[in-house]
Order: structure tokens, then sequence, then C-alpha cells
């Protein structure tokens, strides 16, 4: 059974750090495409970051620069390193296949302050 989970989010100020991780389970994470997509009030979730399996990484422009996207295959884990952050930051984040495969988790509230 596949299993994404996420966690790291919480609440920071306009300008600071979060890392947020997904663990994987049930799949063979180092053949997986992967990335972090997120969830706004009112909004559409996005793709904002994907890591191929071969290491290549894209970005969404609204996080380009201040996002980055890495994984471990040892450790079967899916991080997402987010720095400057910004008010309209403020969203669910989940990790999931690119493309999406499998049902979505509980993700993980990122609330940024200004």
């Amino acid at each position: 059974q596949v299993q994404l989970v996420e966690s790291g989010g919480g609440l920071a100020q306009a300008g600071g750090s979060l890392r947020l991780s997904c663990t994987a389970s049930g799949i063979i994470f180092r053949l997986s495409a992967l990335g972090w997509y997120r969830q706004a009030p009112g909004k559409q979730r996005e793709l904002v970051a994907s890591i191929a399996t071969s290491g290549i990484t894209n970005y969404a422009d609204s996080v380009k620069g201040r996002f980055t996207i890495f994984r471990d295959n040892t450790k079967t884990t899916l991080y997402l390193q987010m720095n400057s952050l910004k008010p309209e930051d403020t969203a669910v984040y989940y990790c999931n296949f690119v493309p999406v495969r499998v049902a979505w988790g509980q993700g993980t509230q990122v609330t940024v302050s200004s």
C-alpha cells in the first residue's frame, strides 16, 4: 500500500524558512518522479516543485529561486526547503507523484505572516 506522509509545516514570518518532509512507503522510491503541490484557501491545487528520477528539478515561477526540492533515496524521503517565505506561500502542502497517481494525504499546513 502506497503511503506518503507530509510533515514540517508550521508558522513562519515573511522572509523566514521552513523545510517540509515527505516520507514514502510502498513504492520504489528511487524510480518515482515526485513533486510538492500546494492548495491555498479558495484556490486550485498547484504543482510548485518536481524532481525526476534523474534528479532534474522544475519549479513554478512563483517559487523559483526561493524553494529547493531534493530527495534522499536511502531514506525514501522527499524534501522541500522553503526560503524567503512570503504570505502568498500560505497553503496546505502535499507530496505526490508527478503526474498524480495516488490519493492525497493530509498535507502539512504552512502559514506565513507578514
